[in-house]
């Protein structure tokens, strides 16, 4: 075995053969296509210092514009399957110009983050649930499956070997970026045969730049984010790019975010890239925290599970996945029953609202006129669990994780 590694090695190096991987020897040499990649596969090459970058400064960190050292990528074909996953310095991609992804919107990706506690570990927060979300939208745009356990092992082994870059704060946190794209050259819409997973990172801050503070939104119900029967439960790039218009038009407005609402009874749906959370006194005189239901048009969010999963274990009010229209929130402010309003999401975790913007007229939420807001019990809440001060099951501690320590093929040779 050692012999044959070896050879293989030699002749990447000598003879110029490019596409000639690093092997071990196992069943995906001689078999047929592999239903998944496999951490125990895994490449590593190292970034030389000149490849590295210099970290920025963790006061000052600016949503998505920082990126760590490394990367992951796993490329899969329909002939060959799953190839080799490969933690590498991070580069630009070569594509073709024909590649499906700049055509046909063949393109998914997760949102996820590591957490530094107080303790100096580093946490993931609920994985699974990332992974299960991936492989539902991978499904719908004909992209193969994968095991996630497979691919959280292959990002704690990219965290640990980056994990100066995770911000020593509990207010900042490393965000990771999965992605999914097909890489096809050839232009006609169909599935594609060639595909790349690859995942980035970087240090992160305050997504919104007002900080934790309550923003006002615009309702128009002549913008649709999602219909029934397609992806606006998927986290697909194509939900996303249509609806910078409609920011854009709500900023020129002085709002700050789009509550997507949606049919002619106006229902509340998303808010911006956020899942949606109101908290009511109901008409029978019950305390209710509502969002909407997982009925196509919602995505579901880890933020989002995680809120119901806690007011549940409360126990401390009704809690509703249930339609809610507009009508009905505007009827219970009249009636001084409508207490909050609040976003969730991966990014901002919790964001209050203050005010909406609806049908020409402006009304004020009552969001953070309480003593003890919920939201922020739920924003302190998923801190303490996520930097470490809570111990809970949701969360993965990233150790250096045992496996293949490859480094360039030049330095082993």
């Amino acid at each position: 075995m050692a012999f044959f590694r070896q050879i293989c090695i030699i002749s990447r190096r000598f003879y110029g053969i490019k596409d000639f991987k690093v092997l071990k020897l196992h069943s995906r040499c001689f078999s047929s296509p592999l239903d998944s990649f496999k951490f125990a596969d895994l490449e590593i090459i190292r970034a030389k210092p000149s490849e590295t970058s210099t970290k920025p400064d963790g006061n000052n960190l600016i949503f998505g514009r920082h990126f760590s050292d490394h990367m992951l990528e796993v490329e899969w074909t329909t002939a060959e399957g799953w190839g080799v996953p490969r933690i590498c310095p991070i580069h630009n991609l070569s594509l073709h110009p024909g590649a499906k992804v700049l055509h046909y919107a063949q393109e998914l990706f997760e949102g996820m983050k590591a957490f530094r506690g107080e303790d100096n570990k580093i946490r993931l927060f609920r994985p699974d649930l990332n992974m299960k979300r991936m492989r539902t939208s991978a499904g719908r745009c004909c992209f193969p499956d994968f095991d996630g356990k497979e691919l959280i092992k292959c990002i704690k082994k990219l965290i640990s070997l980056d994990q100066e870059w995770v911000p020593y704060s509990s207010s900042s946190s490393l965000y990771i970026r999965p992605t999914f794209i097909g890489i096809e050259p050839s232009l006609g819409v169909a599935a594609a045969n060639r595909a790349l997973l690859f995942v980035i990172t970087g240090p992160v801050g305050p997504y919104f730049s007002t900080g934790v503070k309550p923003v006002s939104l615009l309702a128009d119900p002549k913008y649709v984010r999602a219909w029934p029967g397609g992806v606006g439960d998927k986290k697909m790039g194509s939900n996303y790019s249509p609806t910078i218009y409609i920011q854009r038009h709500a900023e020129k407005m002085n709002l700050q975010q789009v509550l997507w609402i949606f049919g002619e009874d106006h229902q509340l749906t998303e808010v911006g890239t956020m899942n949606i959370f109101v908290l009511l006194i109901n008409e029978k005189g019950e305390k209710e925290l509502i969002t909407p239901p997982l009925n196509g048009l919602i995505l579901p969010g880890v933020t989002r599970q995680s809120l119901l999963d806690l007011a549940k274990t409360w126990n401390e009010f009704k809690v509703s996945e249930r339609l809610i229209t507009m009508k009905e929130v505007l009827h219970a402010l009249k009636e001084n029953r409508l207490l909050e309003i609040f976003g969730s999401g991966t990014a901002c975790v919790v964001c209050p609202v203050s005010r909406i913007h609806y049908m020409g007229h402006d009304y004020n939420i009552p969001t953070m006129e309480h003593v003890q807001p919920l939201n922020l019990r739920f924003l302190k809440t998923l801190s303490d669990i996520q930097y470490g001060r809570i111990p809970h099951k949701w969360v993965e501690e990233i150790e250096d994780v045992p496996g293949i320590q490859l480094e360039s093929v030049e330095e082993r040779v």
